[in-house]
């Protein structure tokens, strides 16, 4: 008979310790924001289960030369919505790059992630900053391969 292990809350405590950190520099946006996701969630580990939160936190450098393929720059459209009447914005990918580079990041990111309390509770262990320094040293954050 095969027993199934499920994370316990003392798993939680142990696995929101660790912390990686990606220049974002080298990689593309959508491939570093789904890898970022998975560790977020803890789908790296073994001892995954998804109604406990065993990710780990991600610190993001250098988010102002991330990198996006073909003409995303251009064709990719960003909308939000302001909440006055006519208060539809577009920005497309390369205005909103430069305006706000963490915030792209971080929409990428959390777009990948579910859609509940702990979808929300994962993305605040992610740290996007524009240039290569963090205050984040006491974490000793280890380097993420993607």
């Amino acid at each position: 008979m095969t027993k199934t292990t499920f994370a316990t809350l003392a798993d939680h405590a142990q696995a929101s310790s660790t912390w990686y950190v990606v220049d974002a520099s080298q990689h593309v946006l959508g491939r570093m924001a789904s890898r970022i996701a998975e560790f977020l969630m803890g789908k790296h580990k073994p001892l995954y289960t998804p109604h406990i939160s065993v990710g780990d936190g991600v610190i993001v450098v250098n988010a102002s030369r991330v990198q996006v393929t073909g003409n995303k720059r251009e064709r990719t459209v960003h909308r939000y919505y302001t909440g006055y009447i006519d208060g539809l914005k577009e920005l497309a990918l390369g205005d909103h790059l430069e305006k706000n580079p963490e915030e792209v990041i971080t929409l990428a990111v959390r777009r990948m992630l579910p859609k509940t309390r702990m979808g929300r509770e994962m993305l605040r262990r992610l740290k996007v900053y524009r240039t290569a320094e963090h205050p984040h040293a006491a974490q000793k954050p280890t380097e993420l391969k993607i």
